[in-house]
């Protein structure tokens, strides 16, 4: 991220939309850049240093995938896909493409400024190498790869650290069933989804408070999964599960 305020670049044809949000971003300490095409929004982003995209997918001279390809393909920047297109395969395709959120319109200013300091915290901590990842009562040590829950240590299997691993490499962002399966099993496993059912459904026995209401490892219905952003879930009812959690034991 730069030194002072945080950069976001908008691309979006509509004034209206880059009006409303400069003001949102303006408010909350944003320095603020617009673009009202794919090839002025791709030229924006190389000719100066940039914290954040915000692209819509709907723009005049290409699909705003296709930004998000070319973008991702020379730099790491958070990218933030706005769209009135709701349909799953089109969030997978974008995500897979490259974007590290999707935001269906109409949305809520409050919601979109979340998602954006989820991706940027997930940012700066990749470039630290920050390498503790804390979810309410789940710590993620991905430097010595130990896992605790409530300060007791957990025993993971090879494969469900590395599917936790992964999640937490993307905190607070959704990860397609199709990233996971590639980074978990192997490319020849992308379309066995009953594997990552199946984990998910071991993991989260081991790692929530209570596994019948998850709220540390999140299903994002027919996209993928996501580990919670801290503090994301209420801290009464971490408390509470994790009372219950301990007088079970």
């Amino acid at each position: 991220m730069s030194d002072l305020a945080p950069v976001v670049l908008i691309i979006d044809d509509e004034i209206q939309i880059r009006r409303f949000l400069r003001a949102g971003f303006e408010l909350n300490g944003f320095v603020v850049h617009e673009a009202g095409t794919g090839a002025e929004g791709l030229k924006s982003a190389t000719l100066q240093p940039i914290d954040m995209v915000i692209v819509d997918l709907n723009l005049p001279d290409m699909d705003g995938a296709e930004v998000v390809e070319r973008i991702r393909a020379w730099s790491t920047v958070p990218i933030i896909v706005l769209s009135v297109r709701s349909h799953e395969a089109q969030k997978v395709q974008v995500l897979e493409a490259g974007a590290d959120d999707y935001v269906v319109k109409p949305f809520g200013m409050a919601e979109l400024l979340a998602r954006v300091r989820v991706a940027l915290r997930r940012q700066m901590r990749a470039q630290s190498g920050e390498p503790i990842v804390v979810v309410g009562p789940l710590s993620i040590d991905l430097a010595t790869r130990t896992v605790t829950l409530n300060d007791q240590r957990l025993t993971l299997t090879p494969k469900e650290y590395r599917l936790l691993q992964v999640l937490a490499q993307h905190a607070g962002n959704v990860v397609t069933h199709q990233h996971l399966l590639k980074e978990v099993w192997g490319s020849i496993h992308v379309h066995d989804t009953h594997y990552l059912r199946i984990f998910v459904r071991k993991l989260r026995q081991k790692i929530e408070p209570d596994p019948n209401t998850p709220r540390i490892l999140v299903t994002e219905l027919g996209v993928g999964y996501r580990l919670a952003q801290n503090g994301e879930a209420e801290t009464g009812a971490w408390s509470k599960a994790a009372e219950t959690t301990k007088s079970d034991a």
